[in-house]
């Protein structure tokens, strides 16, 4: 049993889109109308057959109300492994990214948090 499909709940799927592409790296790998909304995932350019983060409108009513708690309580809703979060905070920074933690060194990770504009915090981290 593997992980093949992963998702994250956002207000905006173009913006979304926008922001993992465009900014955090991601290629898009899977786009198909349904109705309103479409299925569309995102992979990592270093693995395009790998695990696919679905880009999941948050329509439904117990979204949103989960979404804000999470960020409230400053908890991150996935997180991507990164070789350099010290690099990956710079780079990110110099785009815009809002972070909501610096990089910290909490025992064998490296971890950051960011704001990805849809209504999430992601969380970037790196293995020492």
């Amino acid at each position: 049993m593997r992980i093949h499909l992963s998702s994250v709940f956002v207000d905006d799927q173009d913006k979304a889109l926008r922001f993992y592409t465009d900014v955090l790296g991601f290629v898009k790998k899977t786009e198909v109308p349904l109705g309103t909304d479409r299925w569309l995932t995102v992979v990592s350019p270093a693995d395009p057959d790998g695990t696919e983060l679905l880009l999941e409108p948050d329509g439904h009513p117990a979204v949103k109300p989960y979404k804000t708690a999470l960020v409230e309580d400053g908890i991150p809703a996935t997180s991507f492994a990164v070789d350099d979060v010290q690099a990956e905070f710079t780079r990110l920074s110099g785009l815009g990214v809002r972070f909501t933690q610096e990089p910290v060194e909490m025992g064998p990770v490296v971890t950051a948090v960011l704001d990805d504009t849809c209504g999430n915090l992601i969380q970037i981290a790196q293995y020492k």
